[in-house]
């Protein structure tokens, strides 16, 4: 071979090995595509059976190219472990939301990626996305899931023993009680004082949203526009006051658990509820149950449900597929997607506006109050419980002693009110 075909050779030979090198990058550069995986973080530690066997499963269907993995630390753990994966940047793409500030200050931190061109985020309501937007609104930054729903589930051996009719007015409600106390056999109302929470949880802010008119009432406080001494918060303490007869000997001392088991053994017949107990009861009652909506102070009017926002799902500025997680997130706003989490998890109910059936009656029953029922959220958890005293925790503690007979409807109000007007701008006179 001459020196020129030797030269020539030598040409074609490494255009032919660019040629193989651009072709092998292009390969793995398809191959990486393909095998990209998505890192889901939660603190329900609970439901990964449901992910893997279902919601994953199903996601994989219409998306194989997209791998996805479901990793949940105990709740009580997971904002420590997951701020301290942020902070070494070893955090999943897709980020478990707790609602209003938890999440909100991740976003602050530059945590979290704005949603707002995700397909499918025009789903969901203002309502639904205002635990996981900015206090103006304007941007979200995770994917709504699911809500819990407030109201009162009772024994229907005992309603249909002793004639009653599920209530509708606060008057219909203290006549029931009124029976099942003169009856003697069961403990109208199944709730305890010790641990404080059940008391504004599934007592104020269940029955509280009638008469503070939803969201009206909680953007009122929020604006400075209404305070808890007004009527309506005096008026909610008065009647959850009311309830103390009918809780049965012993309830200062009653924790969540006692509670729970008292009306799974059939020894009480109403339960001031969280959706969330629905699982727990299909477990341990061996009766029928069924639920009403709380009692409107009168009959005319609108009426109002506690729809909690609950959980929701983010991306993480670092990961590396955020086109990836956002096609996840747009799967997770999907009609598929509420119909497998509302039936694999009965009382966690998708926030969609899109129509799901959910097959568990009672679920069913909380659910079906979205349409006839306007929907809020608890009205301490936005913007009102960053300060010190956290709302939250005061509503605790007054609703106990409300109930406990220690402090009086109006002593309450006014304590609540005064601890927020200590650091809330606009609640200082």
């Amino acid at each position: 071979m001459s020196f020129l075909e030797s030269k020539d050779f030598m040409k074609r030979a490494g255009r032919f090995l660019a040629t193989a090198s651009v072709a092998a990058s292009a390969l793995a550069f398809a191959h990486g595509a393909s095998a990209q995986t998505l890192t889901v973080e939660s603190w329900r530690n609970d439901d990964a059976d449901v992910w893997n066997n279902q919601i994953i499963p199903a996601f994989n269907k219409k998306y194989p190219n997209i791998k996805v993995q479901f990793k949940a630390d105990p709740p009580t753990e997971y904002n420590a472990a997951l701020n301290a994966r942020l902070a070494g940047g070893t955090a999943g793409d897709l980020i478990t939301c707790r609602p209003f500030d938890a999440s909100l200050d991740l976003f602050k931190k530059g945590h979290l990626v704005s949603v707002n061109d995700v397909k499918g985020m025009d789903n969901f309501s203002d309502v639904a996305k205002s635990a996981w937007s900015t206090d103006d609104g304007k941007t979200t930054f995770c994917m709504p899931m699911a809500s819990v729903i407030h109201g009162f589930i009772y024994n229907k051996a005992i309603f249909d023993e002793l004639k009653l009719t599920p209530p509708k007015t606060v008057a219909e409600f203290h006549a029931v009680l009124d029976k099942i106390k003169a009856n003697g056999k069961y403990t109208p109302i199944a709730m305890g004082t010790a641990d404080q929470w059940e008391a504004a949880t599934m007592g104020f802010q269940n029955i509280g949203v009638n008469y503070w008119k939803g969201e009206e009432g909680r953007k009122a406080l929020i604006e400075g526009k209404q305070k808890f001494t007004d009527a309506p918060y005096v008026q909610t303490f008065t009647e959850l006051a009311s309830w103390a007869p009918y809780m049965g000997d012993g309830f200062k001392s009653q924790k969540y658990p006692d509670t729970q088991n008292l009306f799974t053994l059939g020894r009480a017949a109403i339960y001031p509820a969280g959706s969330w107990d629905i699982p727990i009861f299909r477990k341990q009652a061996d009766f029928e149950f069924d639920a009403f909506a709380p009692p409107a102070p009168n009959a005319s009017g609108k009426c109002y449900i506690s729809d909690h926002t609950d959980i929701a799902l983010g991306i993480n500025t670092k990961s590396k597929n955020v086109e990836a997680a956002k096609t996840f997130l747009s799967w997770i706003a999907s009609s598929e997607f509420a119909d497998i989490y509302a039936n694999a998890l009965p009382g966690f109910f998708p926030l969609t506006k899109e129509k799901v059936t959910v097959k568990d009656p009672v679920a069913a029953k909380f659910v079906g109050w979205r349409d006839t029922c306007e929907s809020s959220i608890r009205n301490s958890y936005q913007i009102l419980s960053r300060g010190t005293p956290n709302l939250e925790n005061e509503l605790w503690n007054v609703s106990a002693q409300v109930l406990n007979g220690t402090m009086k409807p109006e002593e309450a109000a006014k304590k609540a009110e005064d601890g927020l007007a200590s650091w809330y701008e606009p609640h200082k006179k």
